[in-house]
């Protein structure tokens, strides 16, 4: 036997032996690394890889990889926006020249884990995007929100990468926050379902075996949906009751139930310690208390912010960036992302005795685990030839198209103005800012398809109908979610588009006023030249100067809203005939509008957070506690439109709702029986839910916490039975002693369609 034939044999008898188990080759593994190599697993390359992996003109060069990354690296973020991006083939290509290096060229071949951003659909080249989360939330459909990630991980599998930032299950309490949009919203329940589904879909059974399924990432861990002043990454000052019940919850939901793998930290704090330093979090609770057996990844920078990082925000807690990155391993964070800044330090730290070698192991061991567990030390590469992104691509256009219809929501049907007629001849003005503009969202990839409202209303009615068009006013100018600046319309032009938007509407019979944010009005807030929180949440710039304009022309008008967070539309409730709340509906925007004002979909969706009528009525969420709303002065307190709330064009009743057990002990469940009938002349959509208030506790509780919902498709006249589940869970919180448990007592049961009392029916199930 040569010397080459006794190394491969030594080395299969390790490591590199599919035979072993994964443990017992993560362990040998580590046995064989130095120090450099195991913290090279805690690095990742993001902006810098362009440097590292390109020339200057964009095309690859790997000659620099052996001098900056010639111990390996843990993760590569974001292939896909590499120089000027990759589309779907190159994205695979590239993938695998690069885990060709890491594999083949350094010393002990470990393959790397690229990472992608996948919020609604890859944010990348070539990508199908989906109604962004607020959006899909709106659908109460945990159902298809599985089958739209489990599409999503196996298109950014087929190219290479092997982890998704996502799914964020931050409870969103605060709409003047930029980052609404990301979230499913204000309801802990709502949200973990969503995000379980979601975590499903991604990782499948967590095996990853058949290469269609990837790591999901829940975040921001934790709380980051309630910061103070509702701006990005400012403080969230909650106690710990609350955390655990509100904020907490759809987190170890999904360690539960979904098995996730990886967490990131979030860049807020809590209690004066950011998540990023916090052993209770991340230690105490994720680890010790709920048994989460993954890794946890650092949001992008957070690391460095725990000393200085003068373009954002600065937490101050570290001197320098050795104190950064003692703070973080000490308290659990396995990786920094998105480059290499105080992690690499590492290395000296170790040397010098201020951080043990052997917490470096504990933190690389389960990433490690994950890269066999993935296959990557057996099959770490993608076949490029085989991915037919343009057959996938047309295929995934139903998915995102039937996505769109369950969000949209019917918030106003005066006088049964939906659904229009299509084989009447109307003359319709489609008219506003976002009548005619592209409408992702926040973390959206460049979709080969995309269809505006104005181009959905034209390509719905065809010849029979004239289609008018205004863009009535503008709120920027040009400009995408990603760029910095942001250049808002001159006022004086604006009014020269109103006046000739109501030149327009005079003309036409039907109005369809397309009005709301854009992705530039309210976005993610990541550094001081980059804004996207709010103070004010009515329609922004001069809309409503658009909106009073044309409704003084007198015609019939149908209000199209979207909005990545809830905007204040008091004028429109009050004056405009019908009110569609859209959301961002994906790159299948107008198809879905046409087809819900023409009749050819019913709208079934529910508001997955509560509307205010202003920023003064923040905070605005259903659940409460019981002595927090008691009114204002000269106000109503009651927000605009409220949580769970949706119209149809038909009617449903909901009967004969009975408890199997109105008596049940601490450890037992029943079961919840309601019959849903469609009372009127069309199929339509209703989504039931039920609400739950322990009547009088050792705390204060909420007055009603959403336990159950269950989306149903009627026929005219047909009648469906509904079984819900009511268990111990869905009955305890965090008590008097910090115990989660049931206090014997009376119950509130509430069934209906809204969170709004008069939409609800009340029982009372006894718990003894």
């Amino acid at each position: 036997m040569n010397e080459r034939s006794i190394m491969i044999e030594k080395d299969l008898a390790g490591y590199k032996n599919p035979e072993l188990s994964v443990k017992e080759r993560v362990d040998d593994l580590m046995k064989r690394m130095t120090l450099e190599e195991k913290v090279a697993q805690m690095l990742c390359i993001w902006g810098q890889k362009n440097v590292m992996l390109c020339d200057e003109e964009g095309n690859i060069d790997l000659s620099n990889l052996s001098v900056y990354l010639k111990d390996g690296i843990g993760q590569i973020g974001r292939i896909s926006d590499t120089a000027k991006g990759r589309t779907a083939r190159e994205m695979a290509e590239l993938t695998n020249t690069l885990q060709k290096f890491f594999c083949e060229e350094t010393r002990l071949g470990i393959p790397v884990i690229f990472h992608e951003e996948c919020l609604h659909g890859l944010a990348g080249k070539e990508s199908t995007s989906y109604p962004q989360p607020i959006g899909l939330a709106a659908t109460f459909n945990p159902e298809l929100i599985e089958k739209i990630y489990s599409s999503v991980a196996e298109n950014v599998r087929m190219r290479g990468a092997h982890q998704a930032l996502t799914p964020v299950v931050d409870v969103a309490r605060d709409p003047r926050w930029g980052r609404v949009e990301e979230t499913f919203g204000e309801d802990p329940y709502l949200v973990a379902q969503m995000g379980v589904s979601a975590v499903k879909g991604f990782q499948g059974d967590a095996t990853f075996k058949d290469k269609k399924h990837l790591i999901a990432t829940l975040k921001h861990f934790a709380a980051h949906g309630q910061p103070e002043s509702g701006t990005n990454c400012a403080p969230v000052n909650v106690s710990e009751r609350l955390l655990r019940d509100s904020f907490l919850f759809p987190f170890k939901e999904c360690i539960d139930k979904a098995n996730v793998v990886s967490v990131m930290a979030s860049y807020n704090e809590i209690d004066g310690v950011p998540s990023h330093a916090s052993k209770w979090l991340l230690r105490d609770v994720l680890r010790d208390e709920w048994g989460f057996k993954g890794f946890v990844v650092s949001d992008y920078y957070a690391v460095t912010e725990l000393n200085l990082r003068e373009e954002a925000v600065s937490n101050a807690v570290a001197r320098d960036k050795d104190e950064a990155a003692i703070l973080a391993v000490e308290a659990g964070v396995s990786i920094e992302l998105p480059d290499p800044d105080c992690y690499p330090n590492l290395v000296q730290l170790v040397k010098d005795g201020r951080v043990p070698e052997s917490l470096i192991d504990e933190l690389i061991a389960p990433m490690l685990q994950y890269k066999f567990e993935l296959g990557l030390f057996e099959d770490p590469y993608v076949d490029a030839e085989l991915y037919e992104y343009e057959e996938r691509l047309e295929g995934e256009r139903t998915l995102a198209l039937n996505a769109a219809h369950e969000v949209i929501t019917l918030l106003k049907n005066d006088d049964n103005l939906l659904p229009l007629n299509p084989n009447k001849k109307y003359k319709i003005a489609v008219i506003g800012p976002n009548a005619n503009r592209l409408l992702l969202g926040g973390y959206s990839g460049t979709p080969v398809y995309n269809v505006t409202v104005l181009d959905g209303i034209k390509e719905k009615v065809g010849k029979n109908v004239e289609v008018l068009y205004s863009e009535g006013c503008r709120l920027t100018v040009g400009g995408t979610w990603n760029d910095d600046e942001i250049i808002f319309a001159d006022p004086e032009e604006n009014k020269k588009l109103i006046a000739e938007a109501v030149k327009v509407a005079k003309k036409a019979d039907i109005i369809i006023l397309a009005v709301g944010d854009n992705e530039q009005t309210s976005r993610e807030a990541w550094n001081r030249n980059h804004m996207g929180d709010r103070a004010d949440l009515e329609l922004f710039g001069m809309q409503n100067e658009l909106v009073e304009a044309v409704h003084k022309v007198g015609k019939p008008i149908i209000g199209v809203v979207f909005n990545g967070r809830p905007v204040s539309i008091n004028y429109m409730t009050k004056n405009i005939t019908a009110i569609l709340e859209c959301w961002y509906l994906g790159q299948e925007c107008g198809r879905a509008v046409a087809d819900v004002i023409f009749g050819d979909y019913n709208p079934g969706g529910k508001l997955p957070i509560s509307i205010p009528r202003s920023a003064g009525h923040v905070p605005c969420y259903y659940n409460y506690k019981p002595a927090a709303r008691r009114g204002y002065l000269a106000d109503e307190i009651s927000p605009l439109y409220p949580f769970g709330f949706g119209l149809s064009y038909t009617t449903f009743s909901l009967s004969n709702i009975s408890l199997e057990k109105s008596i049940i002990s601490k450890d037992e469940s029943t079961k919840l029986y309601v019959d849903v009938t469609n009372t009127g002349k069309v199929k339509g959509e209703e989504v039931v839910q039920v609400y739950i208030r322990d009547i009088f506790s050792s705390v204060t509780r909420p007055v009603k916490e959403l336990k159950g919902f269950q989306r149903i498709s009627l026929n005219p006249g047909e009648t469906k039975t509904l079984e819900l589940d009511i268990t111990p869970e869905h009955l305890a919180f965090t008590d008097i002693n910090k115990n989660f448990s049931v206090e014997p007592g009376d119950f509130e049961i509430m069934v209906g369609n809204s969170s709004r009392d008069e939409d609800q029916t009340i029982l009372i199930l006894t718990v003894i």
